[in-house]
């Protein structure tokens, strides 16, 4: 069983996604493009292009297509019958797909590059996600980290004191540090 708490915490990790209310409901936004949301029922809606909603009308027996105007925009489905992995692949595609391009395209580029070994002077042992959330921020080198400070660094979802604490030390160990 998958809860807000959870969705919540996805689709924030997204960039440049806030939350707000939309007509009395949660709901996530990118640069004002709603992705999705919750109804007071516990209903997840997803914006989605048709082929994905087809996908998850296949995938999710409870779920069903949203329609408006006789247009397919999305698919909905009972929070409690989605499973974590699917609700965050869900959320994933939902948020490309109302992403501004470039934006989309700067964070299937970090994932890229956070999966090639060698890509950039980060250290690996910063984790996963701390390494997608420094490259998705446009930090791919620790140059670029030691013009940040640690709040600013922890601020960025995905990255958390382990990391920054390895950070600094590799920093540390080049004569350098995190600003101020």
């Amino acid at each position: 069983m998958t809860t807000l708490a959870h969705l919540r915490t996805y689709a924030l990790a997204l960039p440049e996604a806030e939350e707000g209310t939309h007509f009395g409901m949660v709901a996530f936004s990118v640069r004002g493009k709603g992705f999705v949301s919750v109804t007071k029922d516990g209903q997840v809606q997803l914006n989605l292009p048709v082929d994905e909603t087809e996908a998850a009308v296949a995938a999710h027996p409870t779920g069903e297509r949203l329609v408006r105007s006789g247009r397919t925009i999305g698919f909905r489905v009972p929070l409690a019958d989605v499973n974590g992995k699917d609700l965050n692949a869900l959320v994933r595609a939902a948020w490309f797909s109302r992403a501004p391009k470039r934006l989309a395209a700067s964070l299937a580029a970090a994932e890229a590059a956070a999966d090639e070994p060698g890509g950039g002077d980060l250290p690996a042992g910063i984790g996963r996600p701390a390494t997608q959330a420094l490259l998705g921020a446009g930090l791919t080198t620790l140059d670029d980290v030691a013009r940040h400070t640690k709040a600013e660094l922890l601020a960025l979802h995905g990255v958390g004191p382990k990391a920054v604490r390895i950070l600094s030390e590799a920093l540390e160990l080049q004569g350098r540090s995190l600003r101020g």
